[in-house]
């Protein structure tokens, strides 16, 4: 387990050993940008992740990882459980304009 220190608060980060481990309402830190998991595609010898990043951070576009690069780059964000936003249809209509 790592501590690394984000805006105003402290992660408790849990390296991702397991991918079998994955789900999609937990948060992953992964090159420092929080995101979470949508599932994964390719074969059973070459596997890729898919991962979206959350609102409000830099990175923007979903990206894939390999089983390498999910095993040295994925750190489950202790804690933190992704729940989908609740958008009001007003609010919607005012960020149209």
């Amino acid at each position: 387990m790592a501590h690394f220190t984000a805006t105003e608060m402290e992660l408790n980060l849990i390296k991702v050993y397991d991918s079998t481990l994955l789900s999609s309402s937990k948060v992953y830190q992964i090159n420092g940008t929080l995101s979470r998991y949508l599932g994964d595609e390719g074969s059973i010898q070459h596997p890729q992740y898919l991962f979206v990043p959350l609102p409000n951070q830099r990175k923007k576009a979903s990206f894939r990882l390999n089983r390498n690069k999910l095993m040295t780059r994925c750190y489950e964000v202790e804690g933190m459980v992704y729940q989908k936003p609740v958008v009001q249809d007003n609010s919607q209509q005012l960020q149209l304009f």
